[in-house]
């Protein structure tokens, strides 16, 4: 008989919605997955595992291991932290361990990627989106609700193998995966969606929807307005595909800003709104419908 191969090691950073979601399934398709986390949470994930409960994968518990920090080589660490958490949570990912690890970021936005570049080696960071409806409902309990959920990530010429062995991994357990060579169009693909929707859904306290019908004209004018940011920004983004695409989600989608709003917990406006006012104003591009919503947003009620 051969000799047994061990797997690469995959660490998730953040054990919200996103990053419970990717650690359990992943996990439960025989990778080997630690899952980074506060010594609360990971004490918690160690001893109950991760549940999930998902209208794409199922409802499933997996055991997942936990720590506070990667302190062994990985294949790649996964981070999926709020934005307003990121610079802390880097400390769970110290530069000096990770070799050859790649980092790959699913975090809302555009201007995270620049400043994980910062911090680890350039070429090592490659910009990721995911597209999916989930939440953390308790510690290591995870609800995923929308009926897709696709990744996309835009490698840098040096890690394509890399990434490509990665996305094979992540279409095995079950998630849609594309591999792009356009990384401004890709990050702008998302936000010019998830902007419009949770300002709206924010502002409104509505769902998609009632975005969509009720508060149409200016939802439309927030789709305009981004992709016309993101045109002068360097991306090519379609705002009649991106009506079309929130025309066909489910009409009870909530974004996860509205629900981060309905629980009382800091918004990530300035990674959203915040960051299409401020490249709208580096590209000189007017957008006043996007700058009241994200004003109003900022205010306190």
């Amino acid at each position: 008989m051969g000799a047994m191969t061990t797997s690469p090691l995959i660490g998730v950073l953040g054990p919200g919605g996103i990053g419970g979601l990717l650690a359990a399934v992943l996990a439960r398709g025989g990778n080997r997955v630690v899952m980074l986390a506060s010594e609360s949470a990971s004490r918690a994930i160690a001893d109950r595992g991760i549940r999930i409960e998902s209208q794409r994968f199922g409802d499933f518990e997996v055991t997942v291991p936990s720590a506070t920090r990667l302190e062994t080589s990985a294949e790649a660490c996964l981070v999926a932290v709020k934005s307003m958490h990121l610079r802390d949570a880097l400390g769970r990912v110290p530069s000096a361990s990770l070799g050859d690890c790649l980092i790959v970021p699913f975090l809302n936005g555009i201007d995270h990627v620049d400043l994980l570049r910062e911090v680890y080696p350039p070429d090592s960071v490659v910009a990721a989106t995911i597209r999916t409806e989930s939440a953390r409902i308790a510690t290591g309990v995870i609800r995923q609700t929308s009926p897709f959920a696709s990744i996309e990530i835009a490698p840098p010429d040096a890690a394509r193998d890399r990434v490509e062995r990665l996305a094979d991994r992540l279409r095995a357990v079950g998630f849609d995966v594309r591999v792009r060579t356009d990384e401004a169009t890709m990050l702008w693909d998302k936000l010019s969606f998830l902007a419009p929707l949770a300002l709206m859904t924010t502002h409104k306290r509505a769902n998609a929807g009632a975005i969509r019908t009720r508060w149409r004209t200016e939802t439309l004018a927030v789709i305009s307005e981004v992709a016309a940011v993101a045109l002068a920004d360097g991306a090519a983004v379609d705002p009649e595909a991106v009506t079309r695409f929130l025309d066909s989600v489910p009409e009870g989608m909530e974004s996860s800003m509205q629900r981060d709003q309905a629980a009382d917990r800091p918004l990530e406006l300035e990674a959203i709104g915040g960051a299409v006012v401020r490249r709208a104003a580096r590209c000189g591009v007017d957008v006043p419908v996007t700058a009241r919503l994200v004003d109003e947003l900022r205010k306190p009620d």
